[in-house]
């Protein structure tokens, strides 16, 4: 879930682009006290916020996605808030982001229904959880997300605990079993275990695979939800000795299955057509290049055209 990715890069994408992203601090004593902003030239249609992966800083979106400059060109704000290492939407991350968000509704003045949110691997997993928790406690936050995708996003806690145990028994990519290790001590110097602390996970993780009750997915009802995978099980057993009960679109699957089974008539899961790159030409399943940027765009405007 962790990429550090080449700021060089972005920056000069952005550059080249003639884009002016704008680096808004609301408030200096706040921790993670900022976000990045891309301002369409024309009328702004509604807002676009992104979450990047675990650890990543706000500009690793715009040079690992075309999604920022396609909304661009079709009228969306685009804002990015870094996760940090938050690892689920707990009190303290939905306070930051309410802080945060409501901030640029303000500066931008975009109403509160016009806001659809998408995040990568870890940042999808807290773009669910906020989601669902609008909903949930609607009188404790501004917005209700009309939209929210995920990129290769673990999206059940207790699910990304046992595949961590089972990634570091197996002890074959140095860089999966480092931050197995990494992100599984940091659940449990935030949460606990999952052993010792169900309810504290029962009530953090945006779905539970296999649950015979609906969960918190529940909250997803009225919002518009896809999420994209590349399903590459041959480049995971080759490279990293994974097979499909590792993989992220596993339990995905089954929450689209859950929420059909609901009544959700807008529940999608998008087996991507696409090669996952990183901007450095690496390839790779879990990258953020799986989304078709154009139709992913398309989809959004849909949704916040039809009241």
């Amino acid at each position: 879930m962790r990429i550090l990715l080449p700021i060089v890069f972005i920056l000069a994408t952005a550059q080249l682009r003639g884009q002016a992203f704008e680096n808004v601090v609301p408030n200096q004593d706040y921790p993670y006290n900022h976000y990045l902003a891309l301002e369409p030239a024309d009328s702004i249609r509604g807002a676009l916020l992104l979450f990047p992966g675990f650890s990543q800083p706000v500009e690793s979106v715009f040079g690992e996605s075309q999604l920022p400059n396609v909304a661009y060109s079709n009228g969306l704000l685009t804002l990015v808030i870094a996760g940090g290492s938050f690892l689920a939407a707990d009190n303290n991350w939905n306070a930051r982001t309410n802080f945060l968000l409501n901030h640029a509704l303000e500066k931008y003045q975009i109403p509160p229904d016009k806001v659809v949110i998408g995040g990568f691997s870890a940042g999808g997993t807290l773009a669910l959880g906020y989601t669902e928790a609008c909903y949930r406690d609607p009188e404790s936050f501004t917005v209700q997300p009309r939209a929210v995708f995920t990129v290769d996003s673990p999206i059940d806690l207790f699910e990304i605990w046992d595949y961590f145990e089972r990634e570091i028994a197996r002890n074959f990519s140095e860089v999966g079993t480092n931050e197995a290790r990494f992100i599984r001590q940091r659940m449990t110097d935030t949460y606990g275990t999952p052993e010792d602390k169900p309810e504290v996970y029962r009530q953090l993780t945006p779905f539970r695979v296999n649950q015979p009750d609906p969960g918190n997915e529940q909250y997803l009802s009225e919002v518009a939800v896809r999420l994209y995978y590349e399903v590459a099980i041959d480049w995971q057993l080759r490279n990293r000795r994974r097979s499909v009960y590792d993989a992220n679109f596993l339990q995905g699957s089954d929450l689209i299955r859950a929420l059909l089974e609901q009544g959700h008539q807008r529940a999608e899961f998008i087996q991507s057509e696409r090669t996952g790159r990183r901007s450095n030409g690496m390839r790779h399943p879990h990258s953020w290049s799986i989304v078709d940027e154009v139709d992913c765009v398309q989809w959004l405007l849909q949704i916040l055209d039809n009241q």
